[in-house]
């Protein structure tokens, strides 16, 4: 089988999306993108106001992320996606594209990522939602393609464990 098209690296603000999908991006050579990037001027004004995305907000976002791995698809490209997709049903989305989808979870407990979220410094997402993010996260279910690692150890080990899990594989 060939290898998956799209991995996608989801879980909560904070938990380390953007850093484990950019450094899979560089080591398996695919083409990296941050879905914080496709978000509209007015979402990023709402979440820096410390108001929780609706799913209404999130849809066309969602489409927008979904769009452009189609796009890269159609162009031959792999890609290693960093976006929250906190629930099944916005996973659901990113799957309905061309390409294998294979979804990675990074999961923390509240109180390591809140950790990691307070000292994050000029970023729109303030660590009093992350308590929404949670409430909100629906884990990898069984029946998806994907792995979930825990992200107490250190980035480089979570890469490296990615790289050889067969859950990853084609």
């Amino acid at each position: 089988m060939a290898e998956p098209q799209h991995f996608v690296v989801f879980g909560v603000a904070g938990a380390g999306k953007t850093t484990v999908a950019h450094q899979l991006a560089d080591a398996t050579g695919r083409i990296f993108a941050d879905a914080d990037d496709f978000h509209t001027p007015e979402a990023v004004q709402k979440m820096s106001s410390g108001i929780a995305l609706t799913t209404e907000d999130r849809l066309p976002w969602l489409a927008r992320i979904r769009d452009w791995m189609d796009m890269q698809a159609a162009n031959g490209q792999r890609t290693s996606v960093a976006c929250s997709a906190l629930r099944r049903d916005y996973r659901d989305i990113l799957r309905g594209k061309p390409g294998d989808v294979r979804f990675i979870f990074l999961s923390g407990t509240q109180d390591l990522i809140g950790s990691r979220l307070a000292a994050r410094a000029h970023h729109y997402m303030p660590s009093s939602l992350l308590a929404s993010q949670f409430q909100t996260l629906e884990p990898l279910f069984p029946d998806e393609n994907g792995v979930t690692i825990d992200v107490s150890v250190p980035v480089t080990d979570i890469v490296d464990q990615l790289r050889r899990s067969d859950r990853l594989a084609g």
